[in-house]
């Protein structure tokens, strides 16, 4: 299996596996995928982040809002890996409840991952809501 095979299968599995429980309340496998090397950062939907201790912060105040997911879906539109950096772009499609109020929305994501002690992390992701 080549490199983005196996970033690819990350990315369609453990990445989505994290998503889907930060959707429903739990950021500890999210956390657990980002990089402890900084810099890591976000351009969120909602907020930004630079560094670990907001990063974290961040994912603390998302999976306090974020309830009873209904519906989880990566459309991935672009991805590659070179050497020990990837990146993934694409839609996210989630059906959620925010603070209690159902919601569906799409996310255009991008992100970026650096590969450290042979696993991936994410260290950086911009996310915007996409209109019409």
């Amino acid at each position: 299996m080549s490199d983005r095979d196996d970033f690819l299968a990350w990315v369609r599995a453990t990445l989505y596996e994290a998503e889907v429980a930060l959707h429903n309340g739990d950021a500890a496998p999210r956390r657990a995928l980002w990089s402890r090397t900084e810099p890591v950062s976000v351009l969120g939907a909602w907020r930004n982040a630079v560094g670990r201790e907001e990063v974290d912060a961040l994912f603390t105040s998302l999976a306090t809002a974020f309830s009873d997911c209904t519906s989880y879906a990566f459309e991935l539109q672009s991805y590659d890996v070179i050497g020990d950096m990837a990146y993934t772009v694409g839609l996210e499609h989630t059906s959620v409840s925010v603070d209690g109020q159902p919601r569906t929305y799409t996310l255009r994501a991008t992100q970026v991952y650096r590969r450290e002690d042979g696993a991936w992390r994410v260290a950086h992701r911009h996310g915007d809501t996409l209109t019409d």
